[in-house]
């Protein structure tokens, strides 16, 4: 209506104008069933590469810029082999974001969980590079028409034989959105689940207070719940039947635990070569004693807590714990005896407290010494659609785990339980899912992730999409100050660089902004904060480059981060040195190489057969036929014809 309004506005003739605004009213009161709303409202974003808003619709081609890593020493020293997927923070208007993530991940994504703007009225969200405020008589139009552009791309990533779409919402926007979802999605199933995420409430003079929010679940192909312990609606815990406890890896396996971190954790466990069993655990050895000068008892090997490259870290217990433990039959060794080797594991807190309080049945001991012990129970049990769980709080476990974490940068943050929770209902079973928040926040998105994967082992992998926006109140502030979006004050305080990327940071290496240790631990689990997550991410800036310069291949050093994403994400993201593009290149450590000259084709078809992981090859070359035909020599990997395949498959900002 806004437009055909300021139309109508432009008619000169009185008589005519009245006319045409009265057979317009009549006719809007003849509403459709359902969701009526003004798709035709245009939107643009602010380019700083192109120093230019740009409406969508015009052709744009991107490229990523690496900004951080986290290891940041993992850039310096690549590994020698594949190695575990990176997640990955891309800083970007996520509607650019999200047709970049079409062209490299299109029908593969197992779940996107998103916490969009919820268009309360206050100035917290954007269209057209100004803030949308309860003022403004278009704001639900305009938040429809900004939601159903993100949600069709969206659609196209979600892997249609088995995937989930999750989106949080308020009642400001939930029936809205509740048809919005029901028009996009006819053929999926649809669920809508009431969250209490503050027992206390938000008190409302005259209402009822808020104490909840609402979350839509959009089911696609064989996608089903997986039930848990919990009910949803209260705590009472109910474990799955006939479950044999758990024994974890005794060496811890954050990047912080080392040896000279905590001086009571790095000790020799003596074992013996004839029978595998515990002989004794040695004393605490200083940081600055070589290990290879203690004395080891007749008969057996000394076992350290030792990373795969031989570096050393430390054991999840000090010692005088260890021994006690070690006496109960609470640590034991998984020993190969004709290599003379073994694994340490031990049982958790929350599981020795189980043994001894009965939860679970002590069935006796191993020849080792080692106590056996099952759960028996009246199994899981399905989750209610109400959920009043006390570890949703979104205050106590969203606000506060962030303020210790980073201070007072971000107000509203989810609770990094509630999202675990949601997370695992749909991908328990899928531990290599791929998990796309376009609406990234504060990051516990990726904090989750990483809390699911240390919980149960998995390699899940993350790719979060934030912009780098600045509030309205600190864009004023900056603004008088002299300061424009594109400045590095301005920058610097934006939300992905403020606030998204610290927090993914400082959550993995288990340190707060100030690089003091965390406190406490995470719940239902004995992992400390301060361990952090054995976990790698990217942080990317997405720009945007010349067509003609990339026709003429003048930008392969700019598009090789789209090539490693593209792979997998295998290894740390590969960085060309020096100024020239070498003919080609084979990478094991990211599983993938790039024929850049087919003149060094036998060469290159040679290196990639001997490397070993190579899944996903690149040719650069403008003939269908001879990429065709190169490609053949290298079936079954996955092939990509560049730069056709950039140029013609990529086309950022097609109207929708």
């Amino acid at each position: 209506m806004s437009a055909l309004n300021e139309l109508i506005a432009q008619i000169p003739d009185d008589g005519l104008r009245q006319r045409i605004e009265a057979e317009v009213r009549r006719t809007l009161k003849h509403k459709k069933f359902g969701l009526v709303f003004e798709e035709h409202l245009p939107e643009t974003a602010y380019l700083p590469d192109l120093g230019r808003e740009v409406p969508f619709g015009e052709p744009i081609y991107p490229y990523l810029e690496l900004q951080d890593t986290i290891p940041a020493h993992d850039i310096a020293a690549p590994a020698k082999g594949p190695r575990e997927n990176w997640h990955t923070l891309i800083e970007a208007d996520n509607y650019h974001a999200l047709q970049l993530l079409q062209y490299l991940y299109a029908g593969q994504v197992d779940c996107i969980y998103i916490d969009p703007p919820y268009n309360t009225g206050a100035r917290d969200w954007k269209y057209n590079n100004d803030y949308v405020d309860g003022a403004d008589q278009y704001r639900h139009s305009k938040w429809l028409s900004f939601m159903k552009r993100r949600l069709l791309l969206a659609k196209k990533l979600l892997n249609p034989a088995c995937s989930v779409l999750i989106v949080t919402i308020d009642e400001k926007e939930y029936l809205h959105l509740g048809c919005l979802l029901e028009e996009l999605f006819p053929d999926a199933r649809r669920q809508m689940v009431t969250s209490v995420i503050s027992a206390k409430g938000v008190v409302r003079t005259g209402q009822f207070s808020r104490v909840e929010e609402y979350l839509f679940i959009i089911e696609f192909g064989s996608s089903n719940l997986i039930p848990v312990e919990y009910n949803m609606l209260d705590t009472e815990i109910k474990k799955e039947s006939n479950r044999h406890i758990e024994w974890l890896g005794f060496r811890r396996r954050a990047p912080q635990a080392i040896r000279h971190s905590r001086p009571n954790q790095f000790y020799p466990i003596f074992v013996s070569k004839v029978d595998g069993k515990i002989h004794s655990i040695g004393e605490v050895l200083q940081y600055n004693v070589d290990r290879h000068t203690v004395t080891i008892p007749d008969g057996c090997v000394a076992l350290w807590p030792l990373s795969s490259k031989g570096d050393e870290r430390l054991w999840s217990l000090q010692q005088k714990q260890a021994i006690v433990n070690w006496g109960k039959g609470y640590i034991k060794v998984n020993w190969d005896k004709r290599k003379e080797e073994g694994t340490v594991y031990y049982l958790p807190e929350g599981t020795i407290k189980d043994i001894e309080s009965g939860i679970a049945t002590k069935l006796g001991y191993d020849e080792d010494g080692s106590i056996q012990a099952i759960y028996y129970s009246q199994g899981t049990t399905p989750p209610k659609r109400v959920w009043n769980m006390p570890t949703h709080n979104a205050e106590t476990y969203g606000t506060n785990i962030l303020n210790s974490i980073i201070g007072k940068r971000f107000d509203f943050p989810k609770s990094l339980y509630a999202v675990r929770d949601t997370l695992k209902f749909f991908v328990a079973d899928k531990k290599n899912a791929l998990i796309v928040d376009f609406f990234a926040g504060s990051g516990t998105t990726l904090h989750a992730v990483n809390l699911l994967n240390a919980e149960d082992g998995g390699h899940r992998r993350c790719i979060m999409v934030t912009n780098n926006e600045v509030s309205d109140a600190e864009a004023k502030a900056l603004t008088k100050q002299g300061h424009k979006q594109g400045d590095a004050e301005w920058e610097r305080l934006g939300i992905a660089r403020y606030v998204t990327w610290p927090r993914t940071v400082c959550s993995i290496l288990g340190r707060d902004i100030n690089g003091q240790l965390l406190k406490g631990n995470y719940l239902g689990t004995e992992r400390a904060m301060a361990d952090g997550f054995d976990a790698r991410c990217a942080f990317f800036r997405l720009g945007f480059l010349d067509k003609t310069r990339v026709a003429l291949g003048r930008q392969f050093r700019e598009l090789l981060p789209l090539l490693w994403m593209k792979a997998g994400c295998h290894g740390a993201p590969p960085v060309l040195q020096g100024d020239g593009v070498p003919p080609m290149l084979v990478l094991p450590e990211n599983a993938f190489a790039v024929l850049v000259d087919r003149r060094a084709y036998a060469r290159f078809v040679q290196e990639v057969e001997d490397a070993p992981g190579i899944n996903t090859v690149f040719f650069v070359t403008d003939s269908e036929t001879m990429y065709r035909e190169m490609a053949a020599r290298l079936s079954p990997r996955t092939t990509f014809q560049l730069y056709k395949d950039y140029l013609d498959n990529f086309r950022i900002n097609r109207p929708q």
